[in-house]
């Protein structure tokens, strides 16, 4: 491999650390806005994002625990997605790329990529349909307004993790002919 893709690849594995860090400290950070907001509803003004859901909270707690599990499980999950890449790309090898490891965890991306972008989906539709019984949730649009593009960007690693698994199995049969 030349220089220029090895410094090309180190400097996209510092991205994702990068990605990876920021995301977890917004998934943190909800958490704590989370807790915050059922014991002390006061400090949130001064919290991470200044989210401050505890309208809902007063008006239906299920729709308050529903909209907060939709936006922590998608920040979760967003954070365990670039771990994922982070993973994938420490252990993998550059100069022997196609092995099972490295399709396993293509398709194991996808699939996180695939969830997201579906339960962002659905949380958008949830909160439609909220907002038609009067609910004021519009201020919580940010945490699913990409789902659209995860579920395009799942679809495809999909298909990419499809040809990686191909071309492995394919390079195994070579591998025993020879």
């Amino acid at each position: 491999m030349s220089k220029t893709n090895n410094f090309v690849f180190w400097s996209l594995y510092v991205v994702a650390w990068l990605i990876f860090v920021g995301l977890s400290v917004e998934a943190g950070g909800l958490l704590v806005n989370f807790f915050f907001s059922i014991y002390n509803p006061s400090l949130l003004q001064n919290l991470y994002q200044k989210l401050d859901i505890t309208v809902i909270y007063q008006q239906s707690k299920m729709v308050f625990f529903s909209m907060y599990s939709f936006i922590l499980i998608i920040a979760i999950l967003k954070a365990v997605l670039f771990y994922q890449v982070i993973h994938l790309m420490h252990k993998m090898n550059l100069s022997k790329p196609f092995n099972n490891f490295v399709s396993k965890q293509i398709l194991l991306i996808s699939y996180f990529t695939l969830s997201i972008g579906l339960l962002s989906y659905i949380a958008r539709e949830f909160v439609k349909n909220l907002h038609q019984k009067g609910f004021a949730l519009d201020n919580l649009n940010q945490f699913w307004a990409d789902s659209q593009g995860f579920i395009l960007m799942g679809a495809v690693i999909y298909i990419i993790a499809t040809i990686v698994k191909k071309g492995v199995e394919i390079q195994n049969e070579n591998d025993l002919t020879v």
